[in-house]
């Protein structure tokens, strides 16, 4: 029974074309989705030090010298890049066999931020450990993780997810073990409490079942309870009940409550089409908080105006197009895991794209979740390029089966 393709949509398209007569008419990377990335993290870094100046001068943490935050991005920007070079050079079927190891090890670092002395707490939060150059947010890579694992879980368990079997074998053996983990993880990360990584995880897991052929049965069952449950854990903490309410209207108390929303506001009024200019943000001068991190956007709108949003948005469209774009000619090819990776990719930079923008916009509640490949944050950016990089692997290697190279 393993060795029945996931029956999933993505999984049952005609056969590609055949291939072009002159090799040199396919090439070995995908440069679009290169370029892509690189024109997003060279964004992010120029961005970054816009709008980190004025808090690099005050703090004396930083020593009061304005290319702080320019210099550790640049750093953490450098070692991501060399973590995507080593990624790509290993397999799709290699990270196949360590995917539930990659998982334990997340798992165990989550655990070690919550012991005390070990974990570094940060506004309130303990979501980070200290290697004393630097710090670590675990739950940046068990984004990661979460996606190959919940790959290579459903298709080991590929005959026990669809419509064909019993709802109670589908249920017992294919659903709730996932559901379990996952259950766990999201208890780990609400304790820190990281409740934006526990959505993006839990959107990767249940969006990877339903791209492997979840039945629809479970899916849609699951697709009405969720919401209660989310909705439970919201209101469990006053503290987020009150983001809620100060997002539905945060000039209610702009000065407090509503300060940050506000403020985000403010700057997406001031850039208008064309923005105010780069380097001329008002709101960067120590009035937006997290700046360079969560609210990134909302410089990148006064300083770049409505055309330079529109430009993120066009980027990171093409990265999410490519993406599912991989995963369905990987489904094609007969390479369930790598499709699955493919689409968990996606799933994981598109839905946390959509949150932090959200926020920005004031379309969804105050969240602490960076704008990946472009916010300041060492773990974020070495996660996400360690992600893409998986992407081109997996690329790479549908371009060689087509080339007709065994992998």
């Amino acid at each position: 029974m393993r060795k029945r393709l996931i029956a999933s949509a993505t999984l049952r398209k005609p056969p590609l074309a055949p291939l072009p007569r002159d090799p040199r008419a396919m090439l070995t990377w995908d440069m679009s989705l290169v370029w892509c990335t690189l024109l997003l993290l060279a964004l992010g870094l120029v961005m970054v030090y816009s709008a980190s100046i004025a808090m690099a001068e005050a703090s004396s943490h930083t020593g009061y010298r304005p290319w702080y935050f320019l210099a550790r991005h640049a750093l953490f920007l450098a070692f991501g890049l060399v973590a995507a070079f080593f990624a790509f050079q290993i397999p799709l079927k290699a990270w196949q066999r360590v995917a539930a190891w990659i998982f334990i090890g997340g798992a165990a670092l989550l655990v070690l931020v919550l012991v005390p002395g070990i974990g570094k707490s940060v506004n309130g939060s303990k979501r980070w450990l200290s290697l004393v150059i630097f710090n670590i947010q675990p739950s940046e890579f068990m984004k990661l993780a979460a996606v190959l694992y919940a790959a290579s879980y459903a298709v080991r368990k590929a005959a026990f997810l669809h419509a064909e079997q019993p709802l109670r074998q589908t249920l017992l053996r294919g659903f709730a073990p996932l559901s379990a983990v996952m259950v766990l993880i999201g208890g780990l990360l609400l304790l820190e409490p990281d409740f934006g990584a526990f959505v993006v995880i839990l959107a990767i897991a249940f969006g990877i079942l339903f791209v492997g052929g979840l039945d629809w049965r479970l899916f849609l069952g699951l697709a009405v309870l969720l919401p209660f449950a989310l909705a439970a854990i919201v209101i469990a903490a006053p503290y987020r009940v009150q983001r809620l309410t100060n997002f539905l209207d945060p000039w209610s108390d702009p000065l407090h409550k509503g300060y940050q929303l506000s403020h985000s506001l403010i700057a997406f009024g001031r850039g208008e089409w064309f923005g105010v200019g780069l380097g001329a943000s008002v709101e960067k001068l120590l009035y937006l908080p997290e700046a360079h991190t969560d609210f990134l956007l909302a410089v990148i709108a006064e300083e770049l105006g409505f055309v330079g949003v529109v430009a993120v948005i066009a980027l990171f469209a093409w990265l999410l197009f490519r993406a599912y774009a991989i995963g369905r000619q990987a489904a094609r090819l007969s390479r369930p895991f790598a499709s699955l990776v493919a689409h968990g990719i996606g799933v994981w930079i598109g839905v946390q794209t959509f949150i932090n923008m959200g926020v920005n916009m004031g379309v969804l509640p105050t969240k602490g979740l960076t704008l990946p490949l472009l916010s300041f944050g060492g773990s974020g950016i070495v996660a996400n390029c360690i992600a893409v990089a998986i992407l081109l692997r997996i690329d790479w290697e549908n371009r060689q089966v087509l080339r007709g190279f065994t992998l």
